[in-house]
Protein backbone atom coordinates (compact mmCIF):
# COMPACT_ATOMS: atom_id res chain seq x y z
CA UNK A 1 0.00 0.00 0.00
CA UNK A 2 1.28 3.60 -0.98
CA UNK A 3 1.07 5.55 2.15
CA UNK A 4 2.00 9.08 0.90
CA UNK A 5 -1.26 10.99 0.31
CA UNK A 6 -2.70 11.96 -2.85
CA UNK A 7 -4.06 15.18 -1.65
CA UNK A 8 -3.54 17.04 1.52
CA UNK A 9 -5.71 20.25 1.65
CA UNK A 10 -6.67 22.60 4.76
CA UNK A 11 -9.94 23.47 4.32
CA UNK A 12 -10.04 26.50 7.22
CA UNK A 13 -7.59 27.48 9.79
CA UNK A 14 -8.80 24.58 11.80
CA UNK A 15 -8.87 21.10 9.20
CA UNK A 16 -7.10 19.18 7.25
CA UNK A 17 -8.23 16.75 4.70
CA UNK A 18 -6.35 14.07 3.60
CA UNK A 19 -6.86 11.60 0.60
CA UNK A 20 -4.73 8.22 -0.15
CA UNK A 21 -4.88 6.11 -3.05
CA UNK A 22 -6.85 2.68 -1.55
CA UNK A 23 -9.79 5.69 -1.24
CA UNK A 24 -9.42 6.31 2.36
CA UNK A 25 -10.35 9.97 2.80
CA UNK A 26 -9.92 11.90 6.18
CA UNK A 27 -10.64 15.33 7.64
CA UNK A 28 -8.98 15.80 11.58
CA UNK A 29 -8.18 18.80 13.81
CA UNK A 30 -5.44 20.35 12.97
CA UNK A 31 -4.66 20.70 16.39
CA UNK A 32 -4.26 16.86 16.50
CA UNK A 33 -1.57 16.98 14.39
CA UNK A 34 0.20 19.22 16.27
CA UNK A 35 -0.78 17.05 19.55
CA UNK A 36 0.80 13.98 17.79
CA UNK A 37 3.94 15.70 17.07
CA UNK A 38 6.91 12.97 17.22
CA UNK A 39 10.08 15.15 17.75
CA UNK A 40 11.73 14.44 20.77
CA UNK A 41 11.18 17.55 22.69
CA UNK A 42 7.30 17.51 22.64
CA UNK A 43 7.39 13.84 23.06
CA UNK A 44 8.95 14.93 26.45
CA UNK A 45 6.08 17.40 27.01
CA UNK A 46 2.88 15.44 26.34
CA UNK A 47 4.90 12.90 28.58
CA UNK A 48 5.92 15.40 31.92
CA UNK A 49 1.67 16.59 30.78
CA UNK A 50 0.41 13.51 32.96
CA UNK A 51 2.62 14.12 35.71
CA UNK A 52 1.93 17.88 36.50
CA UNK A 53 -0.22 19.22 39.31
CA UNK A 54 -4.36 18.67 38.49
CA UNK A 55 -4.53 22.36 39.29
CA UNK A 56 -1.78 24.12 36.94
CA UNK A 57 -2.70 26.30 33.95
CA UNK A 58 -1.73 25.13 30.35
CA UNK A 59 0.21 27.17 28.72
CA UNK A 60 -0.73 28.94 25.80
CA UNK A 61 1.53 29.31 22.81
CA UNK A 62 0.03 31.51 20.25
CA UNK A 63 0.59 29.69 16.54
CA UNK A 64 1.09 26.55 18.30
CA UNK A 65 -1.91 25.17 15.91
CA UNK A 66 -1.73 27.46 13.15
CA UNK A 67 -0.47 24.92 10.85
CA UNK A 68 2.17 27.72 8.10
CA UNK A 69 3.20 24.70 5.11
CA UNK A 70 3.77 20.95 5.09
CA UNK A 71 6.85 20.50 3.59
CA UNK A 72 8.07 16.17 1.98
CA UNK A 73 11.04 15.11 3.50
CA UNK A 74 12.38 13.05 0.75
CA UNK A 75 9.80 10.08 -0.04
CA UNK A 76 9.21 9.04 3.41
CA UNK A 77 7.71 11.54 5.57
CA UNK A 78 6.33 15.45 6.03
CA UNK A 79 7.70 18.13 8.37
CA UNK A 80 4.72 20.82 9.17
CA UNK A 81 6.00 24.02 10.17
CA UNK A 82 3.69 26.10 12.77
CA UNK A 83 2.81 29.62 13.52
CA UNK A 84 5.10 29.76 17.21
CA UNK A 85 8.06 28.48 14.89
CA UNK A 86 8.20 24.95 15.64
CA UNK A 87 9.39 22.71 12.88
CA UNK A 88 11.39 19.57 14.27
CA UNK A 89 8.50 17.21 13.48
CA UNK A 90 9.13 14.54 10.94
CA UNK A 91 6.02 12.82 10.06
CA UNK A 92 7.20 9.31 8.39
CA UNK A 93 3.54 9.07 6.10
CA UNK A 94 2.87 5.71 7.52
CA UNK A 95 2.51 7.95 11.28
CA UNK A 96 1.01 10.47 9.00
CA UNK A 97 -1.69 8.18 8.03
CA UNK A 98 -2.39 6.48 11.72
CA UNK A 99 -2.68 10.31 13.02
CA UNK A 100 -5.81 10.48 10.26
CA UNK A 101 -7.25 7.26 10.92
CA UNK A 102 -7.08 7.38 14.82
CA UNK A 103 -8.65 11.38 14.91
CA UNK A 104 -11.19 10.85 11.55
CA UNK A 105 -14.17 13.34 12.35
CA UNK A 106 -17.73 12.51 11.17
CA UNK A 107 -19.49 14.27 8.92
CA UNK A 108 -21.55 16.02 11.44
CA UNK A 109 -18.52 16.92 13.45
CA UNK A 110 -16.99 18.43 10.73
CA UNK A 111 -19.99 20.21 10.08
CA UNK A 112 -20.85 21.29 13.57
CA UNK A 113 -16.91 22.71 13.42
CA UNK A 114 -17.82 24.92 10.33
CA UNK A 115 -20.64 26.08 11.99
CA UNK A 116 -18.50 26.96 14.96
CA UNK A 117 -16.41 29.16 12.84
CA UNK A 118 -18.47 30.63 10.13
CA UNK A 119 -17.67 34.37 11.66
CA UNK A 120 -14.21 34.04 11.72
CA UNK A 121 -11.72 35.11 8.47
CA UNK A 122 -10.59 32.50 6.34
CA UNK A 123 -6.84 31.51 6.19
CA UNK A 124 -4.95 31.92 2.77
CA UNK A 125 -4.44 28.02 0.99
CA UNK A 126 -1.84 26.44 2.71
CA UNK A 127 1.30 26.40 1.05
CA UNK A 128 2.78 22.59 -0.07
CA UNK A 129 6.35 22.70 -0.91
CA UNK A 130 7.70 20.07 -2.62
CA UNK A 131 11.81 19.27 -2.35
Amino acid sequence: MNLVPLKIKRENDGLLAAEWADGFKSVIKIEKLRLECPCADCREKNEQSGKTNKFSMPTFTPGKNELKSLTPVGNYAINPVWGDGHDTGIYPWEFFRVIFENYKLSEDEVQEYLDKLKSKPKLPDLNVRSN
